[in-house]
């Protein structure tokens, strides 16, 4: 049920999410994020996920207003405001004057991920990736060149972070996610009960470079933080290092952007049936 109302003020309590932005950890606690600016709302509305409330201007419910009448479950919220209302938010200038909250899916079970594809399942994990931005831009890296599910260990942000789901464009409501608590015990999991193979994206340890891996059939990628990189114990985990060759002087680069590589180079690879050697 879609309920309408038109506001003078941002005193409502539900619309404390839009009121406090710069607290997305306690969002995620609270099972919510926040999705802002027009192609992210549309794309979330579009998504099939549950929509707690839109808070936007009358120009842009009337653009959507048709959109929002598709949605048919549970109570949905429509706040409308001028949008010199809506820029004086604490902290944050919105440029747009659209924003929207939905629930946080429920979790992935890793287990069921794994049996739905048999043979050529594509994986990525991420590592100790704190910073939500480069999290969103590996997000939507990973729904643009085929990857089945995200990764996330116990020491990375959550990808639901407002922040990550702005830089995603939206990737992140398309994307499985699966959250463990032990990633190294996760990736030998997946090597010893399931028989996918993990290659570890690291600049600094002799390996295979990127162009001549084996990416075929059921694999998962590694990508660790850009300060330190991944982890001793994950990389412990992982059968295989790859690595980005660059020009003598410059060691890395970042990690969105060794991402982009490694996925194109693996999808095309996978795509042409071309395992690098």
């Amino acid at each position: 049920m879609i309920d309408l109302k038109r506001i003078s003020n941002l005193d409502r309590a539900e619309l404390q999410p839009y009121r406090t932005l710069r607290r997305a950890v306690e969002h995620v606690k609270q099972g919510i994020f926040v999705a802002e600016g027009e192609k992210v709302v549309r794309r979330l509305l579009e998504s099939g996920l549950a929509v707690v409330s839109l808070l936007l201007t009358e120009e842009w419910f009337k653009q959507l207003e048709g959109l929002v009448g598709t949605l048919r479950e549970g109570h949905i919220e429509v706040f409308i405001g001028e949008k010199r209302l809506l820029e004086i938010i604490v902290g944050f200038q919105l440029h747009q004057g659209i924003m929207a909250v939905g629930k946080i899916p429920e979790p992935q079970s890793l287990e069921r991920i794994v049996q739905q594809k048999p043979t050529s399942l594509f994986l990525v994990a991420v590592d100790g990736i704190a910073n939500s931005e480069n999290l969103g831009v590996i997000v939507r890296n990973c729904a643009a060149f085929g990857v089945d599910a995200l990764v996330v260990g116990e020491t990375s942000s959550s990808p639901y972070l407002r922040r990550a789901v702005r830089m995603s464009m939206g990737a992140i409501f398309r994307l499985p996610i699966v959250h463990v608590q032990n990633l190294a015990m996760t990736l030998r999991e997946l090597d010893q009960k399931h028989g996918i193979r993990t290659l570890a994206a690291h600049p600094h340890a002799h390996g295979l470079s990127v162009d001549a891996a084996d990416y075929s059939g059921r694999i998962c990628i590694v990508f660790g933080s850009e300060g330190s990189g991944i982890s001793q114990s994950v990389l412990e985990a992982c059968q295989q290092y790859i690595a980005i060759p660059m020009t003598k002087g410059v060691d890395s680069v970042n990690v969105a952007s060794a991402c982009a590589i490694l996925l194109f180079e693996a999808s095309r690879l996978r795509r042409t049936g071309n395992d690098g050697n």
